[in-house]
C-alpha cells in the first residue's frame, strides 16, 4: 500500500466533485489515443465510414508532431462541424440499439479526445456546399471558418500529446512508431480491399517518401482480396495460400490460411477480422493454432487472413476501449467453424507444399565463379578400398565401379555392358540412377504426368529423384514414409477410439471450486481420448482412466496443464497432442529409414501414396518431405535461358 493509513476518517474523508469538460476529455484520450498509431486508426476508420474509396495518411515524426488523413468520402456539413468536436455526437448510431451496429465507429469519442490532446484541425465538403474548417487546441474551439477544399475531408492532428507532456514520455522511438502505424493501415487496408490507400512519411518536410501503398481492387471478394493481400503480405503468401470460405449456424469464415511449409517463426502474419473490423482476440487466435496444431511445432506459426462475417447482433463490439476485441454470443460457432473449415481445406491440399521451399533451394544453389579453379572440399570419408567393397555388395550383377581418378583399380577390366546412366553416378557410390519401363498401356498415364513423377534415382540412400513433366521433384524418404504412416495411425485410432487404462486406485486431485467446475465441463471430451475423471465431492476431481498409450501418468501435473490451456485458448488440446506425440514417435520408428536403398517399384509406390494421402507436404513437425524444382528454374542455373 502505498497510504500510511489506508483508513478514511472523517477529517480527512475524500470530496466527490464534478470534473470539466477539459479533464474528462483529457482522460477519454488517454483510453482512446494511446500512441499516434491509435490516432491514425480512428481517423482512417472515419473515413471509410464516410465512403471513402481513396485516403491519404502522411505522418511526421513518427505521427508525434504531424498526422494527416485525406479522404473524398461525403463531408461534414459547416453546421455540423462544432457537434463532431463534442463528446458522444455521432452520425452512425441513434443510441436505440448498441449492438446492430454496422460501421467502424460508434462512440463519438475519438475527435473531441484527440482535441483535448493536440492541435486538431478539420477541413471538410459536403456536396453542393462550401468548404469550412473548425479548430480545437488542448480543448478549447475556434468559431468554423470558411476554407478551400474540392471534396470529402482533411484532418489535421499536430503535436499529439503537446497538452498532457507526461504521456510523451511513454512514446518510442519516431522508427517504433511509424511501424505501428504502417502495421494498423495494412490492416484497415486488407479489410477494405475496395479502397485504395498511401501512407506517406513526411518527416522533414517536402513530399517525402511513400512507405505503404494499395491502388483500390476490383472484381469478384477472393480476386480483390486476394490482390489486395498479395500487396500487404505478399506474393509469397498467396501462391503458398488456401482459399477458404465456409459458413455455420449464420456465421461466415473466408479467406486465406496458408500452407504449413508456409510457416512463420513468431505470430507476426496471423491477421483477423470480424464483420471488417480488424481485432487481436484470444479467442480467435487460439482457434486458428488449434486447427494447425497437428501439422507444426511449438515454435512455429501459421499464417493467415480470415474473416469472420455475421450478424452485427451475434458480436458485441463495444467491450474494449479501442474496439480490439470482441465477444460472440456464442462463441463456440466461430471457432469451431474455424477449427472445421481450415482443417477440412488443409486436408484437400493433399500432399501440396509451400513453392517457398524450392526457392529458397534454388537460392542456396550458385555456379562457381568463372575464371577460378574448382573448389576442392576435404571431408571425412571412408578409404578407397572401403568404398569400394560396399559399392559392389550394393551395385547390380554385373556392375563394377569406375576407379578413382588417376588410381585404376587391381584386376578391373571394363563391362562388356553397362547398367543405363551408371556412368554418370559411378564414382558416387551413395548414388544410383534406376531404369523405367519406357512403354505404357494404352489408357495408361505416363508417370511423368502425376504431380510427384515418376522416380529417376537415388542418391545418399535417402532421397528419391523423381521427373515431372515440368522439372524434377526431390524427396525425403524417411520423413515422407513418417508422414504416412502417422496419417495412418490417426485413422485407426479415429476409427477405434482411444485405449483407456483404469487406475487401480483413482487419483484424488484437489483444485479450487472454479477449476474443478472448469474441468468437468470438458470432461466428456477428454474422455474421448482416454481420460476420465469425475467429481470427488467439494472441489476435488477423480481420475480413474488414463490413456494406455501414454503409460504411467502425473495426473495431478496433467489436469492442472489442461486447466493452463484453457485460461489461455478456452480449450485444450493437451492429451490429444501428447497422443499424437507418442503415435509420431511411433510413426517414425515404422517408416522407411534414412540409408534404405529402395527399388523403382518400391519408390514409386512411395510416391503414389504421398499423392493420394492429406498432409503428406510437410513431416511431423511441418518440415517439407519434398522439393518441386521447376525445369525452366533449373535452366537458368545453368545459363540455359
Amino acid at each position: 500500500m502505498s497510504m500510511t493509513d489506508p483508513q478514511i476518517n472523517e477529517a480527512h474523508r475524500p470530496v466527490i466533485r464534478q470534473l470539466d469538460e477539459a479533464a474528462i476529455n483529457r482522460i477519454a484520450a488517454g483510453e482512446v489515443v494511446e500512441r499516434p498509431a491509435s490516432a491514425v486508426k480512428e481517423l482512417v476508420e472515419n473515413a471509410i465510414d464516410a465512403g471513402a474509396t481513396r485516403i491519404g495518411i502522411e505522418i511526421a515524426d513518427g505521427g508525434k508532431t504531424l498526422i494527416r488523413v485525406t479522404d473524398n468520402g461525403c463531408g461534414i456539413p459547416p453546421d455540423e462541424l462544432p457537434l463532431a468536436m463534442s463528446r458522444h455526437a455521432t452520425s452512425k448510431i441513434d443510441g436505440s440499439d448498441l449492438l446492430n451496429i454496422h460501421t467502424f465507429g460508434f462512440r463519438g469519442e475519438a475527435l473531441p479526445s484527440l482535441g483535448a490532446v493536440g492541435r486538431l484541425t478539420i477541413t471538410s465538403r459536403t456536396e453542393g456546399a462550401e468548404a469550412a474548417s473548425i479548430r480545437v487546441a488542448g480543448g478549447k474551439m475556434d468559431p468554423v471558418r470558411p476554407a478551400a477544399l474540392r471534396a470529402g475531408t482533411v484532418v489535421e492532428l499536430r503535436d499529439l500529446f503537446y497538452a498532457t507532456p507526461a504521456r510523451l514520455k511513454f512514446m518510442r522511438s519516431d522508427r517504433a512508431e511509424s511501424q505501428a502505424i504502417t502495421d494498423i493501415v495494412k490492416r484497415l487496408a486488407m479489410a477494405e480491399p475496395s479502397v485504395g490507400f498511401t501512407l506517406r512519411d513526411v518527416s522533414g518536410g517536402g513530399e517525402g517518401r511513400v512507405s505503404f501503398r494499395a491502388d483500390a481492387e476490383t472484381g469478384d471478394l477472393f480476386d480483390a482480396l486476394g490482390a489486395r493481400l498479395g500487396q500487404v503480405m505478399g506474393r509469397d503468401f498467396v501462391e503458398n495460400a488456401l482459399p477458404i470460405d465456409a459458413t455455420r449456424d449464420g456465421i461466415r469464415l473466408f479467406g486465406y490460411a496458408a500452407l504449413p511449409t508456409y510457416s512463420r517463426g513468431a505470430a507476426v502474419a496471423q491477421y483477423l477480422f470480424v464483420n471488417a473490423r480488424p481485432v487481436r482476440d484470444k479467442m480467435l487466435t487460439g482457434a486458428l493454432r488449434a486447427a494447425y496444431f497437428d501439422f507444426l511445432s511449438r515454435d512455429r506459426h501459421p499464417a493467415a487472413a480470415l474473416f469472420v462475417d455475421c450478424d452485427p447482433t451475434l458480436v458485441d463490439v463495444n467491450v474494449h476501449p479501442a474496439k480490439s476485441e470482441v465477444r460472440f454470443r456464442d462463441p463456440g460457432v466461430p471457432r469451431g467453424l474455424i477449427v472445421s473449415a481450415l482443417r477440412h481445406a488443409l486436408a484437400e491440399a493433399g500432399h501440396r507444399a509451400s513453392s517457398t521451399v524450392a526457392s529458397a533451394t534454388l537460392g542456396a544453389m550458385r555456379p562457381e565463379p568463372l575464371g577460378e579453379a574448382p573448389r576442392i572440399y576435404q571431408m571425412d570419408r571412408p578409404s578407397l578400398g572401403a568404398r569400394i567393397a560396399a559399392y559392389r555388395a550394393q551395385s547390380p550383377e554385373g556392375m563394377v565401379p569406375a576407379p578413382a581418378y588417376g588410381m585404376p583399380a587391381p584386376g578391373y577390366d571394363a563391362p562388356a555392358r553397362a547398367e543405363p546412366g551408371f556412368a554418370e553416378f559411378s564414382a558416387a557410390y551413395s548414388g544410383r540412377v534406376v531404369e523405367q519401363p519406357e512403354e505404357h498401356l494404352p489408357d495408361q498415364v505416363p508417370l511423368e504426368a502425376l504431380p510427384l513423377g515418376a522416380a529417376r534415382g537415388q542418391v545418399h540412400e535417402n532421397y528419391i529423384i523423381a521427373q515431372t513433366e515440368r522439372g524434377m521433384v526431390i524427396v525425403d524418404q524417411h520423413a515422407a514414409h513418417e508422414r504416412l504412416v502417422y496419417e495412418k495411425l490417426k485413422k485407426q485410432m479415429a476409427e477405434n477410439g482411444v485405449a483407456a487404462q483404469a487406475l487401480l486406485i483413482p487419483e484424488i486431485v484437489e483444485l479450487s471450486a472454479g477449476d474443478c467446475a472448469r474441468l468437468l465441463e470438458v470432461a466428456e471430451e477428454l474422455e474421448r481420448f482416454g481420460l476420465g475423471i469425475e467429481a470427488f465431492g467439494g472441489s476435488a476431481v477423480a481420475v480413474r482412466e488414463t490413456p494406455a498409450i501414454l503409460g504411467e501418468v502425473n495426473a495431478e501435473a496433467m489436469l492442472r496443464d489442461i486447466l493452463d490451456e484453457l485460461d489461455d485458448d478456452g480449450e485444450s488440446n493437451l492429451v490429444q497432442a501428447k497422443i499424437e506425440a507418442i503415435l509420431s514417435r511411433v510413426a517414425c520408428h515404422g517408416s522407411i529409414r534414412s540409408g534404405r536403398r529402395m527399388r523403382a517399384e518400391e519408390m514409386n509406390a512411395l510416391l503414389r501414396e504421398m499423392e493420394a494421402t492429406p498432409h503428406s507436404g510437410q513431416c511431423n513437425h511441418g518440415r517439407p518431405t519434398y522439393v518441386e524444382l521447376k525445369l525452366s528454374d533449373i535452366e537458368r542455373l545453368f545459363g540455359r535461358t
